[in-house]
């Protein structure tokens, strides 16, 4: 059964009295499902390519060790409908993978194996799919294998994946593939402490980077370390072929820092962070305390320089690894409901007020 959060019915009904609009055309999609995947699917990376949603690997409906997966789907949205496309090439099963469009090609970066006995392993494949003819080639491996990591592109030819996690700790690093040059180098590391699970978009040369989380050391010999969430957000200004990062803190307490949130950038500029939750958690939705989350009924979204924040309901999403932009709608494929159940749905949300 498919819930949809009090926060979010009130969306569908009434909107967000002096929102904004966000280029919405007349053939915008209305709220709510407008397709369905072949299977339930969360923790998936996704891209999109004109009108067609992709989704890359994953977690299906089981949550264990079994579950994870290397399945493709590819979604028209406009037709509302998913179809199977041919697999990740090694048939790895992985999740915490990211996407991105490059110059019409989907970059598919890293994530992370899980195996029988609960080891998890950081892959450095980099995938490069072609939806003409629907194949697949193999980019330059990752120099540090990350999963959870932010991907962003920048000049429609360099992709900057932003921290993240590598085999048994997060890193601070910034590593930058030039995609004309199949070519890595290391950019200005981030400045906060490293995470993972966070949520990053970018506008021109400004990025945005929010949330994730931080490991703790233990406080004592005898004590583990501990996963808490981080609640700051960075700022970056990009340069020199996306090799310098100049970075600023946000300094108030910003709003869009949670765990596994939905982000991309929207056509005026403004970064939507989308779902989400306020307790870090393990890849079946039960927090590292225990305590099953529970995922945001917002959206979040950050305008200027310097940034302010406003808040839009939605319906509640957790355990994304990224939102598309279509058609005046944030849209996401895949997911958790507030009961920690993979989803199947592809979901929009109008960014407009008057639906």
């Amino acid at each position: 059964m498919i819930k949809i959060s009090i926060a979010g019915l009130m969306f569908l009904l009434i909107g967000l009295v002096g929102g904004c609009s966000y280029n919405n055309p007349d053939n915008a999609p209305a709220n709510g499902m407008i397709a369905y995947l072949p299977k339930p699917v969360t923790n998936n990376a996704v891209a999109l390519v004109g009108d067609t949603a992709y989704s890359f690997a994953g977690l299906h409906a089981g949550k264990t060790w079994q579950d994870t997966s290397a399945d493709a789907y590819a979604c028209d949205l406009g037709a509302g409908t998913c179809r199977t496309i041919a697999p990740l090439p090694d048939g790895i099963g992985r999740l915490a993978a990211t996407a991105v469009t490059v110059q019409g090609k989907v970059y598919i970066f890293g994530g992370y194996t899980v195996a029988e006995d609960g080891a998890e392993k950081s892959t450095p494949e980099v995938w490069v799919f072609n939806p003409q003819g629907e194949t697949y080639t193999r980019a330059a491996d990752m120099p540090v294998p990350v999963d959870d990591a932010a991907s962003l592109v920048f000049g429609d030819r360099y992709v900057l994946l932003v921290s993240g996690w590598y085999d048994t700790d997060n890193v601070a690093n910034v590593q930058v593939l030039d995609t004309v040059e199949n070519t890595w180098a290391r950019a200005t590391d981030y400045p906060g402490a490293p995470v993972f699970g966070h949520a990053g978009a970018i506008a021109g040369d400004q990025l945005l980077i929010c949330g994730g989380v931080k490991v703790v050391p233990p406080i004592a010999p005898a004590k583990r370390r501990s996963f808490v969430l981080s609640d700051t957000c960075w700022q970056g200004e990009i340069s020199n072929n996306a090799q310098s990062i100049r970075w600023a803190k946000l300094q108030e307490k910003p709003i869009g820092a949670a765990y596994r949130r939905a982000a991309m950038v929207l056509p005026n500029g403004d970064m939507a962070f989308y779902g989400g939750a306020m307790n870090p958690y393990n890849y079946n939705g039960i927090g590292y305390d225990g305590v099953p989350s529970t995922p945001l009924a917002r959206i979040d979204i950050a305008s200027g320089n310097p940034i302010s924040w406003r808040t839009m309901p939605a319906p509640a999403g957790m355990d994304y690894r990224g939102a598309l932009y279509w058609r005046g709608a944030l849209v996401t494929l895949g997911g958790m409901d507030e009961e920690q159940q993979v989803l199947d749905r592809v979901q929009a949300i109008s960014l407009d007020a008057r639906q």
